[in-house]
């Protein structure tokens, strides 16, 4: 019989001040806790108030459950069930007790036989195949010393941080003295760096370092407020983007370790293929931009969630965020959304800290804004490597354009307030909100999907309109019999200063002007896709000019290009921050308006300086048809006479004379550049064949 048992009145006193009682709640198992397990933090590094006793805070000491009643209550409900059911569930509270009292000791088991398996795969994989085993140890690796890095931290930090308070305090005391020795050491090493590698390499490198120096000198000059300019941002945050080009472009190591990623990224992105077959077709890269580019989003997007869901984007975040604020002296939440830019977009960044958005001074609002528009999305960055741009360019200007996008905000737009949050260490990065691995990859997939729209009807929106205005300009140019006037022939004379003082080759620089142009005015996706065909028409040793036009560039030139493109600086993403952002924090609409169009400028720039220090540091490897093209016609910087000799040779090793007058080429060369090899080394070919 169902007995009766009277309602509990306790709740009331918590429901009245509209409190839910962390004791009675629903279910068996949480009515027997006596108390609630609370965090100790809220979230955001603030301790909870009611962490021990959510009673004696309200004023109800007395809702507190009698023992005795609660007994009672179960001994009752037990008397209810079967013997059966008593019995399983003994057997499961049992269980269940055990686990509780030896909850850590369970893990650490897991967790430890875990560990052990996994580091025996991994030495007998290096046994069994050392090479391919190399990348699985280095990753390994890395991760134990991350993992032993922050150990050591957690538990020495405080106190290597109070040791050093001595030196800090003298360095506080006596920097405005020892910080122009610092300087002076600095600008007198990278001008003996430039001058020994100059005397090497030949002037290539000059053109783009005095090119960094005059935007800067511009941002400066235009700047909200020139005198309160922090030069410690600017001199850090450029000498890491030197550091990690340095390390990337110039060191054998770094320039394996980012062409070996690069290969990775791109086999990895491969995988999205099994999709688009099942889906569409076995035809279906014949549409290779619907079929094929915009499915890599929905597959990357998918990825991201699942690593956010983990944990391991926040952490990855933390520890570059943390890198850029120790060094440049960037507020930690300045710090934390470039980092963020990094791996993800404009929009997804500011999330890392929404909570902290409406105490945001302007300038790190500027901040903010500046690092996504000097950045692109992880998402869409595989959706580029498709097109065939180069996988190792586009990481490397990733990682550089995130501290170039603070030293450049910070000088467009400095800071004259006070940060109200100065501790990384405060900032609580939550993990997905998904209830299990499957979830998020579902979640994350979704939500590509109106990111992948909104690419497609973009581009088709701004092809559609730029082949109307090229019309349009054509046919007012044929008025005056220059019907190839066009938008790109208005960007390539407005921008080609811009991209020549990147170091982009002089005959190059009106088609890196074009591609500048399509990028700010339209969008990078636009850009990109033309650089590819750049790229595509190099490879395939067509032509150099077709009709007077010229049909692709040197490979050093693509290079530099890729670096000043790869950013969302553009007019349409200035639609998007400013509706993205005044959502988050709805209160700061006017801030965020008013500084738009100055983060969009620094942005661009930001893009431009990781491009001029790509200038300076990156050399291609030894390419003959760019060696040919820009030693025989493009009055570039003469190359050895050992190499221009190796080069004709390899261009008369890849010519194949079918019939007189007909000639087939590989590897990018032409008949342009077998005449002048026939003019410098007439016996190396038959170029009576050639010549007439």
């Amino acid at each position: 019989m169902p007995t009766n048992r009277k309602p509990n009145i306790k709740m009331s006193a918590f429901k009245a001040r509209g409190v839910e009682n962390p004791i009675y709640e629903d279910g068996e198992e949480k009515q027997r806790k006596p108390y609630i397990e609370t965090s100790k933090t809220n979230g955001i590094g603030v301790d909870n108030p009611y962490d021990e006793d959510p009673e004696k805070h309200l004023g109800n000491e007395e809702c507190k459950p009698n023992d005795d009643n609660v007994k009672d209550e179960e001994e009752e409900e037990e008397e209810d069930q079967g013997p059966v059911a008593r019995c399983v569930n003994k057997f499961y509270g049992g269980i269940h007790n055990f686990y509780k009292r030896n909850k850590k000791i369970i893990h650490y088991t897991f967790l430890g036989l875990f560990l052990l398996g996994y580091f025996a795969l991994v030495i007998a994989a290096c046994i069994v195949n050392f090479k391919q085993a190399l990348a699985l140890l280095v990753l390994t690796l890395i991760a134990i010393f991350f993992v032993f890095w922050d150990l050591f931290i957690a538990k020495y930090g405080d106190k290597i941080a109070e040791s050093l308070k001595p030196c800090e305090k003298f360095l506080d005391n006596h920097w405005s003295i020892i910080r122009w020795f610092v300087y002076g050491a600095l600008l007198v090493a990278v001008i003996l760096w430039l001058a020994l590698d100059t005397a090497k390499r030949g002037t290539n490198q000059v053109i783009p370092f005095f090119g960094l120096i005059l935007y800067i000198l511009l941002i400066f000059i235009f700047s909200k407020h020139p005198t309160k300019v922090r030069w410690r941002i600017v001199i850090w945050g450029l000498l890491l983007q030197f550091i990690f080009g340095l390390i990337i472009l110039r060191t054998k190591p770094g320039l394996d370790a980012f062409n070996w990623l690069g290969i990775q990224v791109q086999t990895f992105l491969k995988y999205t293929d099994a999709g688009s077959r099942f889906i569409f077709g076995d035809n279906f890269q014949e549409h290779f931009f619907a079929f094929a580019v915009l499915p890599i989003v929905i597959f990357f997007s998918t990825i991201m969630s699942m690593m956010y869901y983990l944990g391991l984007m926040q952490w990855l975040i933390l520890k570059v965020g943390w890198l850029m604020q120790i060094t440049m002296g960037t507020s930690p939440m300045e710090s934390m959304v470039s980092a963020g830019n990094i791996f993800v977009g404009q929009t997804e960044s500011p999330l890392l800290i929404k909570p902290y958005l409406p105490d945001l001074t302007i300038s790190e609002i500027h901040s903010v804004m500046s690092s996504g528009f000097a950045t692109i999305a992880g998402s869409v960055l595989g959706a580029y490597i498709s097109l065939g741009i180069p996988a190792a360019h586009l990481l490397t200007a990733s990682v550089m354009s995130a501290p170039a996008a603070l030293a450049i905000s910070k000088t467009f737009w400095p800071e004259t307030a006070k940060s109200k949050h100065t501790m990384l260490s405060t900032i609580k990065l939550e993990k997905g909100k998904e209830n299990n691995l499957v979830e998020a990859a579902s979640q994350g997939a979704s939500a590509a999907v109106p990111l992948v729209a909104s690419i497609a009807a973009n581009l088709i929106a701004f092809l559609a309109v730029l082949a109307f205005v090229n019309a349009t300009l054509s046919w007012l140019g044929s008025m005056f019999n220059y019907p190839q006037f066009s938008f790109e022939v208005i960007c390539s004379y407005v921008l080609m200063p811009f991209a020549f003082m990147m170091g982009v080759n002089y005959n190059d620089s009106f088609l890196v002007g074009e591609l500048l142009g399509m990028k700010t005015f339209f969008n990078e996706f636009v850009a990109y896709q033309r650089l590819s065909e750049y790229i595509h028409n190099r490879e395939a040793g067509g032509p150099l000019f077709v009709d007077g036009e010229r049909q692709y560039m040197s490979v050093r030139s693509e290079a530099i290009a890729t670096y000043a493109l790869c950013g969302f600086a553009n007019f349409g993403s200035l639609g998007i921050m400013i509706g993205g952002l005044g959502s988050m924090a709805p209160k700061r609409k006017a801030d965020i308006a008013s500084c738009a169009i100055r983060a969009l400028i620094a942005g661009t720039v930001a893009c431009f300086s990781t491009a001029c220090i790509a200038g300076v540091l990156y050399i291609p490897e030894l390419y003959c048809p760019d060696v040919l093209m820009s030693t025989l016609f493009d009055n570039g910087t003469n190359a050895s006479t050992t190499n221009l000799m190796s080069c004709c040779t390899d261009l008369f090793k890849s010519s194949t004379l079918l019939l007189p007058g007909n000639i087939t080429f590989t590897e990018g060369f032409n008949i342009t550049m077998l005449n002048g090899c026939c003019v410098l080394f007439p016996s190396g070919f038959n170029c009576s064949e050639v010549r007439p």
